[in-house]
């Protein structure tokens, strides 16, 4: 298809409404690299080098109002403003504050005058640097992976402002001092701001390697910091998808296959071009979409058609079929992820074995904004506005839809309403769906694309349904002496972009982060994993991945082999964690903060325990202790929450709190959740049978944070992996019972 068949369609459209947000900046075409994903930090592009700001020297060719744009991440202008852009999606989770403030702290800038804008998809300049040339936001990496690139952006600002001024005023440059935006000299009394200095300072030379400031002299990292979100969140005025409106553009919603892998074998839709509002309806790979002038028109048309699928080539088991044939396959050895000592001969000589089975379903992630891009067909190509996540990936297969290159398909980055994984979809799916509207229509039109809640619940990505299955070996002096742990799953990266590089010996490393590099000293251990292939259920990262599950399975079963051997949990875990002092260091601060060793008052009729479970992912290691009170029915409160996070420097510590206490509520809504399938079919479609934490049931948190200097890392996913597990050790502790499967099933705590 040749986007250029329609330029009429786009002559004299008017401005979106974006106003906050730099047409200018959204409309500079990216460029898609060859796909390279989590490569190892060493083989990413180098940090040190910063990206230019774009062709000719720094400031050449800006537009009027923009007077210093030394490098990719900062841009001055003559009124104050500083311009931080993100190559981070802003989904909720604090990266417009984080990545600002990092370079800000360096540029030694007014934090009231820093504002955000998303960057536009180039990888040349905004690859994510632990994924090799590849822009994205995943893994917990924002902070990461920018941590010295905007500490050497903001740096180089402030260099060459200083070096403005001390030609400006003759003096030299040491002599200069520079503080909330104004750049000022002692001996002289002179002083300028960053506004009046950005047009001489877009003359400096950049510098190829800026000082960078002690961590002593931190004003802004490691302090509180307004989010730069926050204001625009509540008075309206953030741009999200849904709030893009282009002159004649068509809202577009899809009937999809009830069962995965079904197709389309025919429809009629005669009564749904009846309904007001509805413009055309047109069959694409995925289904049949159905255009309308407004969403609730297109859902009116969509209720209205009549559509025969063929399921002969579809997915038809439920989850008990599936579960059945994972627990078959956990009587079997799989591939070995990870193998130390000698766990056959533990066993043999174990004292005693003790075992534990852990299942684990599908579930969704059901973003509060459900999936929804626009996509508009011009002259040059095609432009998408989209809460934008994963841009080489994005451009790369909407390119291959359109017959366009991937530079010719510009993403705008819009805030999005939640992601939890989902936006990072390795197939692009619901991006190519609207890139397949628009060419079905010959691109006439701009298109909204909008998924309604059903939509992603029933015929969108699951974290993949699990089965585990553990065994300890004790010897005669109760110690743990042997280890194995067997997990069944789907995965995740067999047969996507990402497998060449995550996929070793067949072992899929998402699906065993948190099994395979069990932190315990453990002498004889070993982890194998069957994958199989043949189930057609779409699977894809889930807020925390792999270690959503394992993080369950294994802290569950070293409480279970606590209680067999008379140790208490904590004093177990801290013996085993002597070659991992940050594992050990969270854990000891969240049990001496949550009083461990302090009994639990308990009302008459009430049983009440407290459990521990510590994890590292992400490189972030978090600790929770969980107080829980269990009623006589066996409904289950869980009462407070005692975090400890080490995060390594933190940022912005009120995020750091705030993105704990979210990934507590996140993981306490799974307590009660399941994504079932019968016949193939998913049997929820909304929040009345996927119905995540309420906030009269969150619990007391206090998040503590451990005082680092070591470079930072992520906090969006490591706070949910301890959870769960914290809890059911809470549950054991207050009734003796050890709940293994999720969803809880508290009936067997009824006394």
């Amino acid at each position: 298809m040749n986007a250029k068949l329609n330029p009429s369609a786009v002559e004299g459209v008017a401005e979106i409404r974006l106003e906050n947000v730099s047409r200018r900046r959204f409309l500079q075409g990216g460029t898609a690299l060859t796909l390279g994903f989590m490569l190892p930090a060493g083989a990413a592009l180098a940090a040190g080098k910063l990206p230019a700001a774009g062709p000719g020297k720094a400031g050449e060719g800006l537009a009027a109002a923009v007077t210093f744009e030394p490098n990719a991440f900062l841009r001055i202008g003559a009124d104050n403003s500083v311009t931080v852009f993100s190559k981070h999606l802003e989904m909720g989770q604090g990266t417009y504050t984080g990545l600002a403030t990092i370079l800000a702290e360096e540029l030694d800038a007014d934090w009231a005058q820093v504002r955000v804008e998303g960057a536009p998809a180039d990888a040349k300049r905004y690859n994510n640097l632990f994924w090799g040339p590849t822009q994205g936001t995943g893994g917990s990496t924002a902070m990461a992976n920018s941590w010295e690139q905007l500490r050497k952006a903001g740096a180089a600002g402030r260099a060459m402002l200083v070096a403005a001024a001390a030609r400006r005023w003759q003096v030299p440059a040491g002599e200069i001092a520079v503080a909330g935006g104004v750049v000022s000299h002692a001996g002289s009394g002179r002083r300028a701001t960053f506004g009046e200095l950005a047009a001489d300072a877009a003359n400096e030379t950049v510098p190829a390697e800026p000082r960078l400031k002690d961590p002593k002299d931190f004003k802004l990292v490691g302090k509180r910091a307004n989010r730069k979100d926050s204001a625009a969140k509540t008075d309206g005025s953030a741009q999200f998808t849904q709030d893009v409106h282009l002159p004649g553009m068509l809202v577009a919603v899809v009937a999809h296959p009830p069962r995965f892998g079904g197709q389309v074998k025919s429809f009629d839709a005669s009564r749904a071009r009846k309904v007001k509002g509805v413009v055309d309806v047109v069959q694409i790979p995925q289904g049949v979409a159905v255009l309308a002038r407004d969403t609730w028109s297109a859902k009116k048309g969509r209720d209205a058609l009549s559509v025969v699928w063929d399921d002969s080539a579809a997915f038809k088991l439920g989850s008990d079929e599936i579960l059945a044939r994972y627990k078959a396959l956990a009587r079997t050895p799989g591939k070995v992820a990870r193998q130390e000592g000698n766990a056959d001969a533990a066993f043999a000589g174990a004292a005693r074995v003790i075992e534990a089975s852990y299942d684990f379903p599908y579930l969704a992630h059901a973003a509060m904004e459900p999936m929804n891009c626009v996509i508009r067909l011009d002259a040059d190509g095609a432009e998408v506005w989209n809460g934008e996540q994963f841009q080489t990936i994005d451009q790369i297969k909407v390119a291959a839809v359109l017959g366009l290159k991937p530079e010719q398909v510009r993403l705008n980055m819009l805030y999005a309403g939640g992601s939890f994984g989902r936006r990072a979809c390795k197939d692009a799916d619901y991006l190519i769906e609207a890139a397949h509207i628009a060419k079905a229509i010959g691109g006439r039109a701009p298109v909204k694309l909008v998924w309604l809640r059903e939509d992603d619940m029933r015929a969108g990505y699951y974290r993949p349904l699990f089965h585990h299955a553990l065994q300890a070996a004790i010897d005669a002096d109760g110690k743990l002496t042997g280890w194995r742990h067997r997990l069944v799953g789907q995965s995740i990266l067999i047969g996507s972009p990402f497998e060449a590089f995550l996929v070793k010996d067949g072992i899929d490393g998402v699906s065993v982060e948190g099994a395979a590099n069990l932190p315990y000293a453990i002498p004889n251990l070993t982890v194998d994993l069957h994958t199989p292939t043949d189930i057609g259920v779409p699977v894809l990262w889930w807020r925390s991945v792999g270690s959503s599950h394992t993080a369950f399975s294994t802290e569950a079963f070293l409480d279970e082999v606590a209680t067999a051997t008379g140790q208490d949990p904590v004093a177990l875990r801290l013996q085993l964690l002597d070659k991992h002092p940050r594992h050990a260091g969270v854990l000891r601060l969240a049990a001496d903060k949550a009083g461990w060793h302090t009994p639990l008052p308990a009302k008459p009729g009430e049983r009440r325990g407290r459990g521990v479970a510590v994890h590292e992912s992400f490189n972030s290691y978090v600790a929770h202790v969980v107080e829980v009170t269990v009623a006589k029915d066996g409904s289950v409160k869980v009462d407070r929450i005692v975090s400890a996070v080490d995060c390594g420097t933190p940022i912005n510590p009120d995020n750091i709190r705030a993105q704990i206490e979210g990934g507590i509520g996140f993981g306490l809504g799974a307590m009660s959740l399941a994504i079932t399938l019968k016949d193939g079919v998913v049997e929820q479609g909304n929040f009345d049978g996927f119905a995540p934490l309420r906030i009269a049931d969150m619990p007391a948190v206090e998040v503590h944070i451990v005082p680092s200097q070591a470079a930072p890392t992520g906090v969006g996913e490591p706070g949910v992996p301890p959870v769960l597990p914290a809890v059911a050790n809470a549950i054991a502790a207050a009734t003796g019972k050890h709940l293994r499967n999720l969803p809880f099933d508290t009936r067997s705590l009824a006394v």
